[in-house]
């Protein structure tokens, strides 16, 4: 962990801060809330309850509180239970059904970190008087002369800078990363020679509100209506149809029938308003430049290739992206990236900058 940082109290002598420590109920979180209290930091721990409907991937479940709770009285740490449900149902739920609605992918995971689990969190910690947060994800907060900066996780197979790209420097300066310099193994290696029950815990799969059982369609129909849809190839010509037009993702082939010569079609764009989906073959999938939404650069544009990220565990592929964050402009030719997924630039293990695929 390094050195323990301190803050100055209203202009007096420097104490140790405190920390509030976001404890999941996995293995990563605990062991970064036992890495902080034998540091030394003045340490509380808090799980977020965020949704409140059924769950069986591992994650928001009661068993979850019940498994942070645990470890915080193993740590001797005090341990709270913040609801921040309704956040979760405007900023995360909401979107990502009308983004499905609208025949986009959306990317649920970094809408709650962008505003529930670092926005709304370091407000209930201002409000506690702590002067710090801590998570268990895995990457890294690099000091620049330019600020703070995130980088990758050392562990490069469970790096989760991707899905933390948004974090501003104002929330780096508060934020501690204690696993980001270790491997998940060595997580799991730590905690058990710490006797901590989450030390086997599986990670958390899917997206929390998302039951494998019932899966999306059966959440989808609850809230929107779900339309069939018919599947045109690039001429125009229809060859078949879907049954749920909000489930289908451009870069999807399952489901879908085969082309002429027998070869699988892919989705190539899904359009709402006309309920149509157009397909194509593999070839007809690649692209060259994929336009921006939303894109923010971290420390002004760079003008050189960077590498660039289109899902949580995808591999960062070269390519160039214009100052004014527009568009992505690949080194070479690549399927296309599913409209509303989180597009994210690294030069090195840097995060630069980041935005959404368009359409």
């Amino acid at each position: 962990m390094g050195v323990t940082r301190e803050v100055p109290v209203n202009g007096g002598p420097a104490r140790t801060p405190r920390v509030l420590v976001a404890m999941s109920g996995g293995v990563d979180s605990s062991v970064a809330a036992a890495r902080l209290l034998e540091a030394g930091y003045d340490i509380a721990g808090v799980t977020m309850k965020l949704w409140g409907g059924p769950s069986d991937t591992g994650c928001c479940s009661v068993s979850d509180v019940d498994d942070a709770r645990w470890v915080a009285d193993e740590l001797g740490i005090e341990h709270h239970v913040f609801n921040f449900g309704d956040d979760f149902e405007r900023h995360v739920v909401a979107p990502y059904v009308a983004d499905h609605a609208a025949g986009l992918t959306p990317n649920p995971c970094v809408e709650c970190n962008r505003h529930i689990k670092f926005h709304r969190l370091l407000r209930r910690a201002d409000a506690l008087g702590f002067d710090l947060v801590a998570t268990g994800h895995h990457a890294r907060i690099v000091s620049t002369a330019g600020g703070p900066r995130l980088a990758r996780g050392v562990d490069e197979a469970k790096d989760q800078s991707y899905v933390l790209h948004m974090l501003d420097p104002s929330v780096l300066e508060r934020l501690l990363l204690p696993v980001g310099e270790t491997t998940k193994n060595e997580v799991r290696l730590e905690a058990e020679a710490r006797g901590l029950v989450t030390a086997h815990k599986p990670d958390s799969q899917d997206v929390c509100f998302i039951t494998a059982s019932a899966g999306r369609k059966e959440f989808l129909s609850r809230r929107i209506p779900v339309r069939p849809g018919r599947l045109v190839d690039t001429g125009g010509r229809q060859v078949g149809t879907v049954e749920a037009l909000e489930l289908v993702t451009v870069g999807q082939r399952r489901g879908l029938g085969a082309v002429g010569d027998g070869s699988p079609r892919y989705v190539l764009d899904v359009d709402p308003e006309s309920s149509t989906v157009t397909v194509g073959s593999r070839a007809e999938l690649d692209c060259e430049i994929t336009p921006l939404s939303d894109w923010r650069w971290t420390h002004g544009p760079v003008d050189a290739p960077v590498l660039v990220q289109t899902s949580a565990h995808g591999m960062a592929v070269a390519a160039m992206i214009d100052p004014a964050g527009s568009a992505v402009r690949w080194t070479e030719s690549r399927r296309k990236v599913a409209p509303g997924q989180s597009v994210v630039a690294y030069l090195h293990d840097m995060v630069v900058g980041g935005g959404t695929a368009a359409r």
